[in-house]
């Protein structure tokens, strides 16, 4: 009988268990989509730039670009999204160019052409080493803007948390990994997974001004967590709403943006407290 149980027991141990690691094979590939092939680069839109490698805290090559303008004041560091790599940013590499703006893109490592295997850690490793670049060629803390998309806005998000920088713009992102489990798979318990990208609580302790960008009828990412992240944030802050798919919107409402967000630079404080 108690050979029984045992067995019994251990079947169930190893049910869990396999569950549990097909839970996080569904959050790998749910949270993360990288393309390694290069569809581009910001010369075929005529922005000159300087392909750049740079090297993690643990030793991961990341690979990214930097497109100087000409007198530009501030400096955007880019962290893109879930899914592609750098050369699916560059409409939005030139929409910033032409705000007058420096751009600095990279790649998550996994991405692209930088090394290594994906992880929520690892991009905060990863962010960290692009600004410390950023640092390194003598771009000054109060000229950098944090620009994040979708996941992307996480990832920037933890950066301002732990550097020192002038704005965030955070476009179509979430509360936290948790949130979007729920909304994604209802049906799944969000403890098993790994992943807790927990803007909602970082984002409270962040005193530099922050711009939060959301499509009302965004599929991927649902508005009521772009608000959410906005209402928890601390102050100053203010909101857009755009419309347009996860996706698209960005085009979709690019006049709109391109007046919001120059409204946005152009108030951000000369001399201000370290966030």
């Amino acid at each position: 009988m108690a050979s029984r149980l045992s067995a019994h027991a251990f079947l169930a141990l190893v049910t869990i268990v396999a569950f549990v690691l097909y839970l996080r094979f569904i959050e790998k590939r749910s949270l993360f989509y990288p393309e390694k092939e290069i569809a581009g680069k910001p010369d075929d839109l005529g922005m000159p730039y300087t392909d750049v490698n740079v090297r993690s805290s643990d030793g991961t090559t990341l690979n990214g670009w930097l497109i100087v303008g000409p007198a530009a004041k501030y400096t955007v560091l880019f962290a893109h999204g879930n899914a592609g790599n750098i050369s699916h940013r560059i409409e939005k590499l030139k929409f910033f160019s032409k705000l007058g703006c420096n751009v600095f893109i990279f790649d998550y490592r996994g991405y692209g052409r930088s090394q290594g295997r994906p992880s929520e850690k690892g991009f905060y490793l990863d962010i960290a080493a692009a600004y410390e670049y950023l640092i390194s060629r003598g771009i000054a803390p109060e000229n950098i803007i944090g620009y994040g998309e979708s996941l992307g806005g996480a990832v920037i998000i933890d950066g301002a948390v732990k550097k020192r920088m002038a704005a965030l713009i955070i476009d179509s992102s979430f509360t936290s990994a948790k949130d979007m489990i729920k909304f994604l798979y209802p049906f799944l318990p969000h403890w098993v997974f790994a992943s807790r990208f927990d803007s909602v609580q970082k984002i409270k302790t962040i005193g530099i001004p922050k711009l939060i960008i959301h499509s009302s009828n965004d599929e991927i990412v649902p508005f009521r967590l772009g608000r959410k992240l906005y209402d928890e944030a601390a102050t100053p802050k203010e909101f857009l709403e755009i419309r347009g798919a996860h996706n698209s919107n960005f085009f979709e409402s690019e006049d709109i943006l391109r007046e919001k967000i120059t409204d946005f630079i152009t108030r951000i404080p000369a001399n201000q407290e370290p966030n």
